[in-house]
């Protein structure tokens, strides 16, 4: 079966150089914990009832869901962000949302878009927030950079 009960939540980010920008990407994936899995790109929805937990070392391979953006740039001097955020309802039965966020700004900046995009989400949704994290990334271009940011979906028989 491809797709597996969702238990565990987990977020991360990292940035990189690399000789190309999929090299780059590749690079700042690695940094983050998750350059030797298979990202299954998502929308935006954290399932209910889930447990956010550290990224767990993952199988190699694995196909993991996972909401995640990047930002590359060759201009050396520039500065790179990618962020992502999750926030979840006070009641644990709702699901959550999970935004992205990538540009060419400090990541300060890309932070304050997370969070106003969550705050937005969940005001047309007529939730309340129990609890939201933003994870970013910020890199300073030298040659070919990357910053990324993700949020993994995992099951039990993902993790090792």
């Amino acid at each position: 079966m491809l797709w597996k009960k969702v238990t565990k939540v987990a977020a991360t980010a990292g940035h990189a150089e690399g000789s190309t920008p999929l090299n780059a990407f590749d690079n700042a994936l690695l940094a983050a914990g998750i350059g030797n899995i298979n990202l299954v790109k998502i929308s935006s929805i954290v399932p209910p009832d889930v447990d956010i937990v550290d990224l767990p070392q993952i199988k190699p391979g694995a196909l993991i869901p996972t909401a995640y953006a990047w930002e590359t740039s060759s201009v050396p001097g520039e500065v790179i962000s990618a962020a992502v955020g999750y926030a979840l309802p006070k009641d644990r039965t709702r699901a959550g949302v999970i935004m992205e966020h990538h540009a060419k700004v400090p990541r300060a900046e890309a932070e304050r878009m997370i969070r106003q995009m969550l705050e937005e989400a969940f005001r047309v949704r007529g939730e309340a927030i129990r609890e939201w994290k933003v994870f970013a990334a910020e890199h300073r271009v030298e040659r070919v950079g990357c910053a990324v940011a993700a949020v993994t979906l995992l099951s039990e028989e993902d993790i090792l």
